[in-house]
């Protein structure tokens, strides 16, 4: 055998023998469908096996579901699942190999588990909720108080999604009626970019929303309309869940799907099955609290008229009592000034009296002391230079004297004066 010479064909056919002789009979096998192409109804899938540890490709081949046979095992898959057949799933499928000279090694798939696809996505999804938990993110974003009220909302949406025109119909009447303004920002919702396109649309909002806006917005919102199930799985990605629960705003979700929930579910501030239940919950918050400010003004009002009756019934009171107050403090000042006229009456007429008595006293004193009544009873009025003089020491010996008596006047010349020695009596 070693001497021997075989051609390509020759050499590949007899492997062909030996991988149909050794592996003739379906096997189970667990793999991740890493590529799927669908053409004249064959199915072309590229299968491969990743090491755990590092997410690096250990084993690859292709294989290939024959149209004859795949309305069966796809059909039975998707109808027993609820998830369409794509790329990136985890399967348990029944092959056979084969090996074809001229088109290598493949597989052809006979039967799809649903069971262990639906495990593996239940399994990938309850460890990130598990480590999510742990971190202490899950209800981060839950435990946030709802907006007062919602002025403006930042939402993330795949753009021309008819679930986003649902949405938009009436986030449009709030926004028109200058109620709401929405701020929209697109992103992929499916497929494996799914997770990375919606961070990467967050935060292209939220630094154009900083420039903007010296506010945060009131809501985030993260929508999609209906789809295919198994589109869910790609939103069930740990990094885009942890960004959101360490939001500081609260976060909205509408992801389109009655039953099925995903990880943003879960940790969502408020979760709707669809983008119209949004905004339906975003109008309703608003008139709750239109309705509330309506009913504290009308609380308000009415508090304030019965404080306006009870202070006008307490100044009416008052305005009372201060009359009556009043009214005694005239009828008290008009007794006191009474009794203080007659006490002034009194004191009046007393000093009246009392002035009369003085000026009769000093009339007759002054009669008394009148010169010609002095000079009546003998005594006389010297005078030099038309003064009355009273003290010797001021006459002038030298100039003559007038001295008045009761019945005339005497020229005199001073020859001598003498003057007492002591004082009179």
């Amino acid at each position: 055998m070693n001497d021997s010479q075989l051609s390509l064909s020759e050499y590949l056919s007899a492997v062909q023998n030996v991988i149909k002789l050794a592996f003739d009979d379906a096997v189970w096998v667990k793999a991740e469908i890493r590529n799927l192409n669908i053409k004249g109804g064959h199915y072309y899938l590229e299968l491969a096996e990743k090491d755990p540890d590092s997410d690096k490709v250990i084993a690859s081949c292709k294989a290939t579901i024959w149209k004859f046979t795949a309305s069966k095992i796809v059909g039975t898959f998707e109808k027993e699942s609820g998830i369409e057949l794509s790329r990136d799933l985890n399967v348990l499928i029944k092959v056979r190999a084969r090996f074809d000279p001229q088109y290598g090694f493949s597989v052809n798939v006979e039967e799809i588990d649903s069971s262990f696809t639906l495990g593996d996505l239940a399994k990938r999804y309850q460890q990130i909720l598990v480590k999510l938990t742990e971190e202490g993110l899950i209800e981060r974003n839950i435990r946030l108080a709802s907006p007062f009220d919602i002025q403006r909302v930042l939402v993330i949406a795949p753009e021309k999604a008819a679930g986003l025109g649902d949405f938009k119909k009436d986030a449009d009447a709030l926004s028109n009626a200058k109620v709401c303004q929405f701020i929209y920002h697109y992103a992929t919702f499916q497929g494996n970019t799914a997770a990375q396109s919606i961070r990467d649309a967050l935060a292209l909002g939220l630094r154009q929303w900083a420039n903007q806006y010296d506010t945060a917005p009131d809501l985030i919102v993260i929508i999609r309309g209906g789809g295919a199930v198994n589109d869910l799985a790609y939103l069930n990605d740990y990094d885009l869940a942890a960004l959101l629960c360490k939001r500081s705003v609260p976060i909205w979700v509408g992801i389109g799907h009655e039953k099925d929930r995903t990880v943003l579910d879960e940790i969502a501030h408020r979760s709707f099955d669809t983008p119209s239940k949004v905004i339906a919950g975003i109008r309703n918050h608003i008139v709750e609290r239109v309705q509330e400010v309506s009913d504290y003004l009308q609380s308000i009002q009415l508090m304030s008229q019965q404080q306006i009756s009870v202070y006008q019934s307490q100044n009416d009171k008052l305005l009372t009592l201060i009359q009556t107050l009043a009214q005694n403090q005239l009828q008290d000042a008009s007794k006191q000034l009474t009794q203080l006229i007659g006490l002034t009456e009194n004191y009046a007429n007393q000093q009246l009296k009392f002035a009369k008595h003085q000026v009769e006293a000093l009339m007759r004193e002054a009669l008394l002391q009148n010169p010609r009544t002095v000079l009546s009873k003998g005594f006389a009025v010297v005078r030099q230079d038309g003064h009355s003089i009273r003290h010797v020491q001021k006459l002038k010996t030298s100039q003559p004297i007038q001295i008045e008596l009761q019945d005339g006047i005497l020229d005199a010349k001073l020859i001598h004066i003498h003057p007492h020695t002591g004082v009179l009596p």
